[in-house]
Order: structure tokens, then C-alpha cells, then sequence
């Protein structure tokens, strides 16, 4: 029975939970299941029942039917540059999946510490609790990581604007793969969820785990991602199968008037402050088929100049959320 519970003692459920059906009660002396009681408390409607989450088997042979092949993988960091800072965990979950979205079986699991080349700030340790204690003399078995992410189809992390560069930086296995992002490819609100973190849309989707560790984080996503939230239909990793397989443009407002920023932030543009390779402007990613229409609006709205060519770039997942060299 999850911790929530363990405030109603064996003898306290006994003499205050009684069953409503037409007059009828439970005879004091009776005993309850767990599920008994959930039911009772959810019943009163002042009582959300968490369940704690309990990690997928590994199996020994995937189920046929299932021929494609994903990775789930987590990383904690020294910092948030891949550039200077390092990884000192990584975890990852291979799974099978169809091509509509269905997922099939957990068929491999690493995870791994590494030493890094200087002390893990004090920052870090309280966010992931991770010391320079765990980590010492310890490094990441590459020869095992690439087993499971060499045949991987797909490689989803929950942001992988983060973990991408980090995974690259770390090693060229990461490099030529397709990548997906489940906060980013994934319209959670329209799904009945409050927020895009982790311990949201676990809590959100029923359960409760113990997220300190990468592996466990991604077995947490793993459910996340099977179940479809309060939109009917496909799962939320049906919804980001489909978005990784579409091509997008991100487009820069570049040279774009001052005094239309606000503008442009309205409709959704983002500042990049020129950083990594990328023009100094406003941007914004979009679906490729509407690359002509936003172009209109700049032109027309924006640079009011029908000859203005603002860059655009053309990305799939092998490319998108990747540092720019």
C-alpha cells in the first residue's frame, strides 16, 4: 500500500470506512483490501490516490509486432554548458515500439557514473544528489551504452535540448541519430496536464516514484509516454513519433525592426542572443508546411518589404536540438 495510506491504521479502517450500497455497511470485523480502500477515499472526492510506480521487466525476448527500436535516456551534468561542463550520469531505457505508436516491450538498460575532471559544484549535489563521493574512480562503460543506442531508431529525452549537446560532447555514438523531445514534440496541456516537468506528469498520470537516479527517471517517462492523459485516442509517444517524423523550419526575424518585438513575441518568436552559431534575432520553429504563410506575415507585417529573405532552416530529427558548430 503506497505511504500515503499509512495513516489509517489496520484498526482505524475497521471502525470508520463503511460502505454506502443501499443502506448496507461493512460488518465492522471484515477486512479491506487496498483496493477496498482506495476506492472508499476516492469516493469522497477529497482524496487523490497516488500509486508507486514499479519499473517494467526487461524482457528476455521482445514481442514480434514491434520492429522499431527507441531509447529513453537521462543525463545529470556538472552545469548547463555542454561545453565546459560534464555528464556524471547517464541512464537509458531501450524499448520496442510500431510505426502508429505503439509500444511494446523493455528489452535493454544501462546506467552508468563517471568521474569528472574537477569537483561537482555544491549546486548540483543538492539538485541531484549526487557527491564527488559516488562518482570517485568511476567512469561509463561505452562499449554497453553502444549496444543499446547503435540500433536505437530513435533517442528521446525529456528535453533534449539539454541532453543532446551533452550526449554528442560525450561521445560521436550520439552524433548521427535521430532525436525526439517529449516537452517539446508533445502538446501535454491539450493532454490535461498542468505543467511539462517530469514530477507533473508523473503525479498527474497516477503515480509516484523515486526520482533520484537517471534509470528511474526513465522508466517514469516510459509510463508517462504509454498513456494518452485526458485525450482520448493515441498516446502522448504515439503524438511524439508522429511530430519527429515530420520535417520543420526555424525561421529568423533577423534585421527585424526594434519596435516590432513585441510583435513577434506575441506570435510566439523567441530571442537568440547569437550564441552557438545561430543569428543574433528573433525565431521561431514551425510545422515546414507553414513556412510560406509565416513568411507572408513577415513580410508583410514585420519588414513591410515583399523582397525581405530572412534565414530559414530546414530539420528532422537528426538535426533538430543540437548544438550549432
Amino acid at each position: 500500500m503506497p505511504s500515503q495510506l499509512d495513516m489509517f491504521s489496520h484498526d482505524s479502517v475497521h471502525s470508520r470506512v463503511t460502505t454506502r450500497a443501499k443502506g448496507q455497511s461493512r460488518p465492522q470485523n471484515s477486512a479491506m483490501t487496498e483496493q477496498d480502500m482506495q476506492r472508499s477515499l476516492e469516493a469522497t472526492g477529497r482524496y487523490r490516490i497516488l500509486t508507486k510506480l514499479q519499473p517494467r521487466a526487461v524482457a528476455p525476448t521482445p514481442r514480434p509486432g514491434f520492429p522499431l527500436r527507441g531509447v529513453i535516456l537521462d543525463t545529470e551534468t556538472t552545469g548547463l554548458n555542454a561545453r565546459t561542463d560534464e555528464i556524471i550520469e547517464i541512464g537509458v531505457l531501450a524499448f520496442t515500439f510500431n510505426a502508429d505508436g505503439g509500444i511494446g516491450d523493455v528489452s535493454g538498460l544501462f546506467g552508468g557514473m563517471r568521474q569528472p575532471s574537477g569537483k561537482i559544484p555544491a549546486e548540483i549535489t543538492r539538485l541531484t544528489g549526487i557527491t564527488d563521493e559516488m562518482v570517485a574512480g568511476k567512469s561509463i562503460d561505452i562499449q554497453a551504452l553502444e549496444r543499446l543506442i547503435a540500433p536505437a531508431d530513435l533517442l528521446i529525452a525529456h528535453n533534449a535540448a539539454f541532453d543532446r549537446p551533452f550526449c554528442e560532447a560525450f561521445s560521436p555514438m550520439f552524433v548521427n541519430k535521430a532525436w525526439a523531445c517529449s516537452v517539446a514534440e508533445i502538446d501535454w496541456r491539450a493532454r490535461g496536464y498542468e505543467g511539462t516537468k517530469l514530477g507533473y506528469l508523473i503525479g498527474q498520470s497516477g503515480y509516484f516514484h523515486d526520482g533520484h537516479r537517471a534509470v528511474d527517471d526513465c522508466f517514469a517517462l516510459l509510463e508517462v509516454l504509454s498513456g494518452g492523459g485526458q485525450k482520448p485516442g493515441r498516446s502522448a509517444f504515439a503524438e511524439l513519433y508522429a511530430a519527429s517524423q515530420q520535417s520543420r523550419v526555424r525561421i529568423y526575424a533577423e534585421q527585424s525592426p526594434f519596435d516590432m518585438k513585441d510583435q513577434l513575441k506575441a506570435r510566439g518568436y523567441r530571442w537568440s542572443d547569437g550564441s552557438e552559431g545561430r543569428p543574433k534575432s528573433w525565431w521561431i520553429e514551425l510545422p515546414e508546411d507553414a513556412l510560406d504563410d509565416e513568411l507572408l506575415y513577415l513580410r508583410s507585417e514585420i519588414y513591410r518589404w515583399q523582397d525581405a529573405d530572412p534565414p530559414v532552416v530546414h530539420l528532422t530529427a537528426f538535426d533538430r536540438f543540437r548544438t550549432r558548430k
